[in-house]
């Protein structure tokens, strides 16, 4: 029985990546054959410095960006970590240490060759989402690298170098070339899009329109997602 396909477009600093794998780990349990994954890179904000001033907490910073009050951004966090909450997700945004992505999806596309790909993705959001951590902090990334099993003395030589960077400006060129704007988004069996993080049913059916071969097909429904310009918190 082959496997169903599943390639995701995602940045290791959107909180609705982490729910969307949370959305498709759930609809792949309800399968009945195995659900292949394969992580993709594409970066919010691709001119971002190693880390942000930190001395703007993330509640001003969201202000800022989508021109509201701080009463406005907190009901827009609040509303977030409960989305969070109710898949199992601890949302921390006070300790939220935004960065460059870059190096990060270049040890996720090292991670593939080994299957520790997904294990990776995880601990990078749970690092970034949960423990304040900077995704971008070279010695951070070899410490969760190794944290799943990965060899610290490789992923120091990776991040040292210009190792898989063509890898992941493969990915983010093939977004382009799809009309990616907004993650999580699935391409499944290199066939059926999915936009945002859609409930675990409509990527289950999705997964069943691919194994009976159906016609390609991305889907137009209304799901929240990270894009450019922010994320639909």
């Amino acid at each position: 029985m082959s496997p169903v396909k599943v390639e995701i477009w995602s940045d290791v600093a959107c909180p609705w990546c982490w729910v969307g794998k949370r959305h498709v780990e759930e609809a792949a349990a309800s399968l009945d054959r195995p659900v292949e994954i394969r992580w993709r890179a594409f970066e919010l904000d691709s001119s971002a410095p190693k880390e942000l001033d930190t001395s703007i907490d993330y509640v001003d910073r969201l202000a800022r960006k989508y021109g509201t009050s701080r009463d406005g951004a907190q009901q827009m966090i609040d509303r977030m970590t409960e989305v969070g909450r109710q898949r199992g997700l601890d949302f921390r945004f006070d300790r939220a240490r935004p960065g460059n992505t870059f190096d990060a999806h270049r040890l996720l596309a090292w991670a593939a060759d080994s299957g520790k790909q997904t294990a990776l993705k995880e601990r990078l959001f749970e690092a970034y989402m949960h423990e304040g951590k900077s995704v971008a902090d070279h010695e951070t990334l070899v410490q969760l690298a190794e944290d799943v099993g990965l060899d610290a003395e490789r992923a120091q030589s990776i991040l040292s170098s210009d190792d898989f960077a063509s890898e992941a400006r493969a990915d983010q060129a093939t977004a382009g070339q799809l009309g990616v704007t907004g993650v999580p988004f699935f391409v499944i069996d290199g066939r059926i899009g999915v936009q945002g993080a859609q409930p675990p049913e409509v990527l289950l059916s999705a997964f069943k329109k691919a194994i009976d071969d159906a016609p390609a097909e991305t889907s137009a429904a209304e799901a929240e997602s990270c894009g450019t310009d922010g994320c639909e918190i």
